[in-house]
């Protein structure tokens, strides 16, 4: 009799847990607590990702689902409709990366994210203007190259940045073209021609073992699938759902396709070199969408009409559980304006704030609920905040109502031990909305408001040694009601209200290293009312904010440059949030918004094995 030692040359091990981690797919295991035989199973599946900055369609990618461009695009708010935006994704969030020389939608790129080629495209959308142009990318900027010899948008493209060919596309007007043409690295070269004259085709694999999938011939999306094996094009297996404006990963022999346009779909097929097969749909039907990266490890993002949504698809030994937002309970007074610090979202503080009326209410959060407690001292909205649970500071504020004291008590600050709120040394300049980072013993603030109303903003900045304020260097930008984290000798300050109105929003990011502030990296957005934020200098976070008007936005910094990462489940500003977590992981956005009493809380990815019990058939 033929046993699975037999077969695998080792005995079932019998456990009384299963297995979390260093275990093969397909290995198979005894439990002795269920009394069941389980093993770990591939499974493949589509999950959401922090989404483009830009929203947009018909644009280009190249690169994996780690290393990824977006390249250009169609936006019928901007102006103009083509862009030259490019962004680059890092496996958790997008970046903004250097332009295009030529903004342009319909072109088509390949390569990785350090090594890439761009060809062809339109601009002018209202009379299409089809474009010759060909750039390279070597990762930090572009540069023209050779054009093709046939301008022409919605093309193919297959292959690397040294070695590529394009094929079909539109052409003039509604004409089609067949043409193909192949780049050695220095110069365009006419040939191959497909075998059917089309446009809204996309590609995949090499220049010399290339993909191509899809196409409108015929005004309607359908399955039509080409092979290039560097003499000629072949007609292979015809994909089972007719597709158009598609996005495609992977190479001639292991390949997928997802998405579609008229109408959008959110079907996936793979292609094995010989047959088509269906795979998991992604959670939103996609129009125009790009994709890159394997057959096994792709990403998808962008969408018609102009979304920048996107999504990973794996095959893994792993079920993988994306990052997200999710809704924590309810604050007891719901008030925006307010303030808000902690390190971890079992041990979070909000405080003052306003709606109507304004607030001196200070609620402490244990994961779940949030528990009212002593309130502070005065009733305030716009604070400054930071520290923990046990050591927290807040810092000036405005109350409307009685303007008129404010040169005076607007330099309040209010120390908190967990349980009761104590005066603490009198700040240095008359101010509200300032931004704060650090502990209650090293803080730094930074910003705000002038006194008296209507207001200015500043750029002082002052350091809190536990007992008194000394004023420090001046930030480059004027700003208040913004989002501030790290440490007194190594923060950041983010967005806020700017010049040159006293309300404008800003991208601006600025560095502080314990005696001067530099220059950061720009947040995604021009941004202001983004209070909720916090982190480390090389691990921050913002969320919310008023881009001009309420967002779910958000963005995580390492010190050098903002990503985007998952939105909020509802659009925030003048929010409160952990200020001294330990990163994105632990970050929180509650109060502001149309929900004033929302909570939200950050959860990381995560992953575990994909344990399947087995049983008899």
């Amino acid at each position: 009799m033929t046993t699975y030692r037999n077969i695998h040359g080792r005995a079932i091990q019998a456990v009384t847990t299963d297995p979390t981690e260093s275990v093969a797919e397909g290995q198979v295991w005894y439990n002795t607590s269920s009394d069941t035989f389980k093993s770990i199973v591939a499974s493949e599946a589509w999950r959401s990702a922090a989404p483009l900055a830009t929203g947009r369609f018909l644009l280009g990618r190249a690169g994996t689902q780690t290393a990824a461009l977006a390249i250009g695009g169609y936006n019928a708010s901007l102006s103009p409709q083509q862009t030259a935006n490019v962004e680059e994704y890092n496996g958790s969030g997008w970046s903004e990366g250097p332009n295009l020389n030529v903004a342009r939608y319909g072109a088509q790129a390949d390569g990785t994210a350090t090594s890439a080629l761009i060809a062809g495209g339109i601009a002018s959308p209202g009379s299409p203007e089809f474009k010759n142009n060909s750039e390279e990318w070597d990762g930090s900027s572009w540069t023209a190259t050779p054009n093709i010899n046939t301008a022409r948008g919605y093309v193919g493209h297959a292959g690397t940045a040294a070695a590529s060919i394009i094929f079909a596309g539109r052409v003039s007007g509604p004409a089609t073209s067949n043409a193909g043409e192949s780049w050695n690295g220095s110069t365009w070269t006419s040939g191959p021609n497909l075998n059917v004259s089309d446009w809204g085709r996309y590609g995949g694999g090499t220049s010399i073992a290339a993909l191509s999938t899809g196409n409108s011939s015929s005004g309607a999306p359908n399955g039509l699938t080409e092979e290039w094996d560097d003499s000629s094009w072949t007609a292979v297996n015809q994909q089972s759902t007719g597709r158009a404006f598609r996005a495609q990963a992977g190479t001639q022999t292991d390949c997928i396709v997802f998405g579609s346009n008229n109408p959008a779909i959110t079907t996936t097929e793979a292609y094995d070199g010989t047959n088509w097969s269906a795979k998991p749909s992604m959670a939103t039907a996609r129009d125009s969408a790009g994709g890159s990266g394997i057959a096994s490890a792709a990403i998808c993002f962008a969408n018609a009409p102009a979304s920048g949504i996107t999504e990973e698809f794996n095959v893994s030994a792993n079920v993988i559980t994306a990052g997200a937002w999710s809704s924590g309970g309810n604050l007891n007074t719901a008030r925006y304006s307010l303030g808000g610090f902690g390190a971890t979202q079992n041990t979070a503080v909000a405080f003052v704030g306003r709606d109507i009326p304004i607030y001196n209410a200070t609620e402490e959060y244990n994961g779940n609920t949030w528990t009212t407690v002593n309130n502070y001292p005065q009733s305030v909205n716009d604070v400054g905040s930071c520290g923990v649970l046990t050591a927290g500071l807040g810092l000036g504020g405005l109350y409307p109502n009685d303007i008129g004291t404010f040169p005076t008590t607007g330099r309040l600050t209010a120390e908190y031990d967990g349980t009761n709120w104590t005066a603490g040394g009198s700040y240095t300049y008359d101010s509200w909305g300032s931004g704060m980072a650090g502990i209650q013993t090293a803080a730094i603030a930074s910003g705000g408001h002038n006194y008296p109303m209507p207001p200015g903003n500043r750029n002082n900045s002052a350091e809190y040694n536990g007992s008194t304020w000394t004023a420090g260097n001046n930030m480059s930008q004027v700003r208040a009601i913004f989002s501030a984290g790290g440490s007194q000798t190594a923060s950041f300050a983010c967005g806020g209200r700017s010049s040159p109105g006293v309300e404008d929003p800003t991208n601006l990011c600025e560095e502080y290293d314990g005696t001067n502030w530099t220059t950061g990296g720009n947040y995604i957005v021009a941004v202001k009312e983004n209070t909720a934020g916090g982190g480390p200098q090389t691990a921050g976070y913002v969320a919310g904010g008023s881009a001009p008007t309420a967002t779910s936005i958000t963005g995580t910094y390492d010190g050098t440059a903002w990503s985007t990462a998952p939105n909020l489940p509802g659009n925030q500003q003048n929010n409160g949030g952990t200020s001294n977590n330990t990163g994105p992981s632990n970050a929180m956005s509650f109060g502001g918004g149309t929900d004033k009493d929302a909570t939200y809380e950050f959860n990381q990815e995560s992953t575990a094995l994909n344990v399947k019990t087995l049983t008899q058939s």
